[in-house]
This record gives C-alpha cells, structure tokens and sequence, in this order.
C-alpha cells in the first residue's frame, strides 16, 4: 500500500497555478520571500509579470491581494500556514473576509508535519482561525490529485478562499484524470456501517489503511475525506452518523477548532453520536522529522485503529500513548 508515488500538496499548488494561469490571464500570484518553499516560483518563472514578491510583510501582501482583487484581478497570496492565517489574522479579517473579497489564500507548510523547523513554524491553528471568519472557505487537500482540483475550484469560486497545503511528499490515491472535486462535499472512499473515519489531508490516506486493517479485524469502517472544512458536507456527516453510529475525525490540526469541533458541532444539534477527535492535543510540537513528530502524536493508522477499536468495543479506556502504539511500516 506505502509504494503509491509521492508528492508534496505544495508542489501540486505550483503547478495548478502555472496550468491555470494559461487559462486565465486575471489570475496573479503573490509571495512573500518563500517563492522558492511555496513553489510559486513555478508560476514566476512561467509568468513573471504576473508575480508580485512583496517581502518578509505577510499583513502588506493580504492587503495588496485586497486592492488586486478589486480591479478584476484574482490574486493568490502564498505564504506559510503560520503567516498567512497567524501573522496576517487581522488583514485576512479585516480586509479580505469583511468586504468578501476575491482572495485566495495558499497557505503552505501546515501542520506539524513541517518538522524540524519546529513550534513557531507548526501550525495546528490555522482552520480554527479561518473557520472563524464569516464567508471563508477552508480547504485542506488530501493528495496531489485534490490538491490541484481545490485551486481550481478556488479559482472558480467567487470569495475568499484559504487552501492549506504540506510540506511532506504523501500518497497519491486518486487518479486525475477520473477525479473530480466539489466545494462542500465530502467523499466515501470506503464503505462501512460500524464505525465512520473522517479524515482531511495527510490523515485521509492514514485513514484509508486504518480501514483495510479494520477490515481483517471484522470492524467495518466508512472512510470519509473531508477536504472542505467549511462549508462542511452535513448531509454527508449526518447520513454517516445514522449508518455507523460511531464517528472518529482525523486532522493534522489541534482537536480545539478544527475539523473534529466542525463534525462535534453539527452532529451535537443533529444527530448526537459517540465520536472521538485524533489530532494535536491542546499542545504545541517541538522540532523533529516528520515521520517521528506523527506518530510521537498519534496522527498514523495505527492509533485510528486502535481508537476505532475501543470506539467500537464500547471500551471508555484513555487512548493508548503514541509511544505504546505498535510499530508502522
């Protein structure tokens, strides 16, 4: 299963904006000094006059995307996660999310998952922060495919939009050609009625094999990709609580405001069901390689397993210490 090829979201951002860019002569592309990190510099060096290096000023590069947006222009401002939706909060909000804006948001390097730059370049806030922000779009691709579908649809789509993107190459398990992607919607990639995995990002092909081993081990899992935060997929969430009647969420993300409190907020006013959330929990990450950071923070197949299996078993046990977890490919 681990010998699909590999590629880094961000690396498929790059490219969507250079195939996109030969369509449409309004997109423009914004940087700030990381052109060579965000591979926007794909774009430039196809599109030169249509990239916009605007400095080490995240804020200045929001509001510059704001005024770009108004001409006609529809501009992507690429920066880090940490920048984009941490040190630029209050452009985004002010200046973008209030006037609702034509912006869109490519925000690489999320998660813990950056690695050895450590705590301060980690971040596990940004869904909660953008998700806060009335009209904001937050999209969280899974894999190479989605990842260059999403940009398109954030193109298409008239608003603000924040797309988050990783730095580690992960599997890539849709095929392009046959794959199709819709703002608000959420994908089976696996049927089952015992319990539903519900997953974006790196986590979503973690989830894929929790579920073939849930398989052999007699639990039936319903895997969902959940690429689009917000809006979120309700009816997708709801019908998969009916049918599985347990829900476990899956995010590179902290378990405050992300993807798990979307799912638990919904389901708390619809249809109440037993769940439990994988993420960071309540705590920041330290420098280290990706791999090591998660599964040191249980964000691998082998803890949704484990978690699955208590969910399902009717066990209120604590979750086992990622150190305890038995050992991954």
């Amino acid at each position: 299963m681990d010998d699909v090829k590999k590629i880094a979201t961000r690396d498929s951002y790059g490219k969507a904006l250079v195939e996109l860019g030969g369509q449409y002569a309004n997109l423009v592309v914004l940087d700030a000094d990381l052109a060579g990190a965000t591979k926007t510099a794909i774009f430039q060096k196809v599109f030169p006059d249509r990239h916009y290096d605007c400095g080490i000023a995240e804020a200045n590069m929001m509001c510059v995307a704001a005024g770009m947006s108004t001409t006609g222009l529809v501009p992507f401002a690429s920066t880090f996660a940490m920048f984009a939706a941490g040190r630029a909060f209050e452009q985004v909000r002010n200046s973008i999310g209030y006037p609702l804006l034509n912006v869109k948001i490519g925000a690489t390097h999320g998660g813990i998952s950056v690695g050895e730059d450590g705590a301060s370049h980690q971040c596990c806030e940004d869904f909660a922060l953008m998700r806060s922000i009335p009209g904001m779009v937050v999209i969280c691709p899974a894999d190479d495919a989605e990842a260059k579908a999403a940009v398109k649809a954030a193109y298409e789509h008239q608003g603000p939009v924040y797309l988050r993107f990783g730095r580690l190459a992960v599997p890539v398990f849709h095929e392009e050609e046959n794959y199709s992607f819709q703002i608000g919607k959420g994908e089976v990639l696996r049927d089952g009625n015992d319990v539903a995995i519900i997953a974006n990002g790196l986590m979503a092909y973690e989830a894929i094999k929790a579920g073939a081993i849930l398989e052999e081990q007699g639990i039936h899992a319903m895997v969902i990709n959940m690429a689009t935060i917000k809006p979120l997929d309700e009816e997708l969430l709801i019908r998969a609580a009916e049918k599985c009647g347990r829900i476990i969420t899956c995010e590179e993300h902290s378990v405050i405001g992300g993807l798990g409190e979307a799912v638990a907020s919904v389901l708390a006013q619809k249809h109440p069901t037993k769940m439990e959330r994988i993420g960071i929990n309540d705590e920041f990450g330290h420098s280290g390689s990706a791999h090591e950071l998660l599964k040191e923070f249980g964000l691998c197949y082998e803890n949704i397993v484990e978690t699955a299996k208590r969910l399902c078993h009717g066990c209120d046990a604590a979750p086992i210490p990622s150190s305890k977890l038995p050992a991954g490919d």
